[in-house]
């Protein structure tokens, strides 16, 4: 039988109005944490709607090469049986694509853990900086070589004699998946720790996730602000039983479709699977919607979107002025329906595009002039016309 070979494009006609329901898939954000968390408790956890994608795989494939064991207990259920702390492997080279949900907390727990562990990716891994967490675990006593370029991965992991309850800090204002990492692998040292954070942290709801998360796995996470966190030493427990939440920054492209649809007389679009109880801050990108003239509205399980009066009268939205520090992810729909505006609509604070799988902004401002936008580049920052 001959193999299909994967197409090099995609034609996509156009389509006339955008109208219906849409079932979201599982988000990466929680599926990840929810993996590991479920990985390092005491005892089974059944988790229902888990996504299926490169980082999911990678970090599920990452966990059984250390020992976990997982397995399919029905259609949308996967059954994790913890460890209870410490993996069965001790030793292990650990391939993490393109990750980062995968590699920087695994890179935290094994460091705290120790072992010998190698951690490498794929060469856009490794050009994204982890040396500010990196630092922040030496500190307390973890041995950890950089393998390439300082500052990046891949990187090589070495028990170490880790300083149970010493204060860490770590930056906070370029990742907060540094910090995030940090939060999820303290509990394992059996003492209470101080986390402090330097600078402004950025991407604060995916920080709130994490410790939404950790709370359902039994450890809460105190906190002054955002500069300041004591995690307990709490070991974490099986829940067992969690449901992962629709993905809210995929359902920013349906939820934009049915805005755009309806200014040609279409839409609404409707969304299932988060809403608004929902963890995840991405689910703020509706506020961002309304301020552009959809109307939305919200189920504790679906959001549905479509333009409002006024934008569908004048056949254009309003153009915005917004930081975007607390939604980066759904930040990027609303470069698709400033094209639909009046004026020129900027994007501020969303330096953190730069250091994802690829320079966000630059992609963003490039795809953009090729549809026929003027797109200006700032350091953190876009304005689109």
């Amino acid at each position: 039988m001959a193999t299909r070979q994967p197409r090099a494009h995609l034609d996509l006609g156009p389509i006339r109005v955008a109208k219906g329901t849409v079932r979201l898939p599982g988000s990466k954000s929680i599926s990840n944490r929810v993996l590991l968390l479920a990985a390092l408790a005491r005892g089974t956890t059944s988790i229902i709607d888990l996504l299926d994608s490169d980082d999911t795989r990678v970090m599920l494939s990452t966990l059984e090469t250390l020992g976990i064991r997982a397995e399919a207990a029905g259609p949308a259920e996967l059954r994790v049986e913890g460890c209870g702390g410490r993996f069965p492997m001790q030793r292990a080279e650990l391939f993490l694509g393109n990750a980062g949900t995968a590699f920087r907390p695994l890179a935290a727990v094994l460091a705290v853990l120790g072992g010998e562990y190698r951690l490498a990716g794929v060469p856009r891994m490794h050009e994204r900086p982890i040396g500010d967490l990196v630092d922040a675990l030496v500190r307390i006593g973890a041995r950890i070589d950089y393998l390439g370029k300082p500052g990046f991965p891949p990187l090589a992991i070495h028990s170490g004699r880790i300083i149970a309850g010493q204060p860490v800090s770590v930056r906070g204002d370029v990742s907060s998946q540094f910090l995030t990492a940090l939060l999820l692998a303290l509990p394992l040292l059996g003492m209470p720790t101080q986390v402090h954070v330097q600078g402004e942290l950025t991407s604060k709801p995916y920080v709130e996730i994490t410790l939404n998360l950790m709370s359902r796995f039994g450890v809460d996470v105190s906190r002054d602000g955002w500069s300041r966190f004591v995690v307990p030493s709490t070991h974490y427990a099986a829940p067992g039983r969690i449901n992962v939440e629709g993905d809210a920054s995929a359902a920013s492209y349906f939820l934009a479709a049915g805005t755009i649809s309806g200014l040609q007389g279409g839409g609404p679009v409707r969304v299932e699977g988060v809403g608004r109880t929902s963890i995840q801050g991405d689910v703020r990108f509706v506020e961002m919607l309304e301020r552009m003239g959809a109307d939305v509205s919200a189920g504790e399980n679906w959001i549905e979107a479509t333009a409002g009066p006024e934008a569908r009268a004048k056949g254009r939205l309003r153009a915005i002025d917004a930081d975007l520090n607390h939604i980066p992810d759904a930040a990027m729909t609303l470069g698709i329906l400033a094209l639909f505006a009046d004026g020129t609509s900027t994007l501020r604070n969303i330096a953190s595009w730069r250091v994802k799988e690829t320079d966000r902004i630059a992609a963003m401002a490039t795809e953009l002039r090729k549809l026929g936008a003027v797109a200006e580049e700032g350091a953190d920052c876009l304005r689109i016309t």
